[in-house]
């Protein structure tokens, strides 16, 4: 399992979440400011949580070929 699938599903909240915005602005009648600050506030947090529980990215490791330090002094 790709274990960075989650950053995948948090792009799609995202594009939802901004989604939705824009059609109450555009519809009208959707939830009053500090309302929508709070739903808001509650996916953006549940975003942040997704992104915590990844695993650490592996860093590649540097190989160094040729002669060791040893040979080089000799």
């Amino acid at each position: 399992m790709n274990p960075y699938a989650n950053e995948d599903v948090m792009w799609q909240r995202l594009q939802d979440i901004q989604r939705e915005v824009e059609n109450s602005r555009l519809y009208g009648g959707g939830p009053s400011l500090p309302k929508l600050i709070q739903q808001l506030g509650r996916r953006l947090l549940s975003l942040a949580g997704l992104a915590t529980r990844r695993p650490p990215r592996r860093r590649p490791t540097l190989e160094i070929e040729g002669p060791s330090a040893a040979e080089d002094v000799a």
